[in-house]
């Protein structure tokens, strides 16, 4: 899917930040996009960027209401869909990142139908995906995976793709999530996509490519963890990864939601090249990114020199500390 740019973020009447992350996410990376945030009385969450009405949003510019929130299970408040329609009666297309399709609110789907508006549900994409065929196409890719969920991996990414290009080097950011898709304005949240069409989805999300262009993938999940598996797998067979960052958040001890002990860096080295090797027998580490978030910043770096020592590769908080070593191992890796 295609978004038009740029954004009037809409936060509802949400109980705090955690609940407009994707929001939050949108504005961290794309702020140029963002004319401005509308919020219901009583929402608890302020992307720091101005209030507008829709009419103000219009006047600036605005060519998409972005439903920028999460809540459990997805849902859409009915409280909000007056909101939605203004939006719509207004001149803007509307995107969501909740599982309830907005064209499944029979005012939404309405007002968008006389209006001429797009809905987009970003969780649901209507693109066909065929099966991965794993055959090598020209072009370079970099996959980040994890150790655990959220741990920072769209983000790494999201870095790279800001540093490298600081450097000259041709490279874009490839979604994979509903906040990615928002960021980039294209991509599929693969996570729903039917599993058997998965490393196909992202064969389609990263094509082939000029020999020097590299497509930064966003990764999902981790090799490792019992719920999530089977999405890492097909993300690492379809994006034939010529290079991959781990990326991995040290005070944990399970893996997120379930009891499992957290992975070693080494074990998601060696699981991810055994793994990747099926369509890119050249499959190789380019770094590890680190979460430092809950350190201070003299054991952070402590860290990430013991990591880079240990593992023979640039370690790095990608947010806090730049991605300045990866790029030179991507680069001495990787010459043109």
């Amino acid at each position: 899917m295609q978004i038009a740019t740029p954004y009037l973020m809409f936060l509802g009447d949400v109980p705090d930040r955690l609940a407009a992350k994707t929001a939050y996410g949108i504005v961290d990376w794309r702020p140029e996009w963002c004319v401005g945030q509308l919020r219901l009385p009583g929402c608890a969450a302020d992307l720091g960027i101005p209030d507008l009405t829709i009419a103000d949003g219009v006047a600036k510019g605005a060519r998409t209401l972005i439903v920028g929130v999460v809540n459990a299970g997805g849902v859409l408040p009915p409280h909000w869909v007056a909101t939605i329609v203004a939006a719509l009666e207004a001149g803007l297309d509307v995107a969501s990142g909740l599982h309830t399709r907005l064209g499944s609110v029979p005012e939404i789907a309405e007002a968008a139908s006389r209006h001429g508006r797009q809905l987009h549900d970003v969780r649901h994409s209507d693109q066909r995906f065929d099966t991965g065929k794993g055959t090598r196409r020209p072009g370079r890719r970099l996959l980040t995976v994890g150790t655990d969920c959220s741990v920072g991996k769209k983000y790494t990414v999201l870095a790279l793709e800001k540093g490298m290009r600081d450097r000259g080097l041709d490279a874009d950011f490839r979604a994979t999530g509903q906040t990615g898709v928002f960021i980039s304005g294209r991509g599929v949240a693969i996570d729903a996509v039917v599993a058997d069409f998965i490393s196909g989805a992202v064969e389609w999300i990263a094509p082939a490519a000029a020999p020097n262009h590299w497509d930064l993938i966003e990764g999902q999940g981790s090799l490792f963890h019992p719920s999530f598996a089977g999405v890492s797998l097909g993300l690492l067979h379809g994006a034939q990864a010529d290079a991959f960052v781990v990326c991995h958040e040290p005070t944990r001890t399970t893996m997120r939601g379930v009891k499992h002990p957290l992975p070693t860096i080494q074990q998601v080295i060696d699981l991810t090249v055994q793994l990747g090797r099926l369509t890119n027998p050249d499959i190789r580490p380019a770094g590890i990114a680190v979460n430092t978030q809950a350190l201070a910043e003299g054991e952070a770096r402590a860290l990430l020199d013991t990591l880079a020592a240990e593992h023979g590769l640039p370690a790095t908080d990608p947010v806090r500390f730049g991605v300045e070593g990866l790029v030179d191992r991507l680069v001495s890796e990787f010459p043109a």
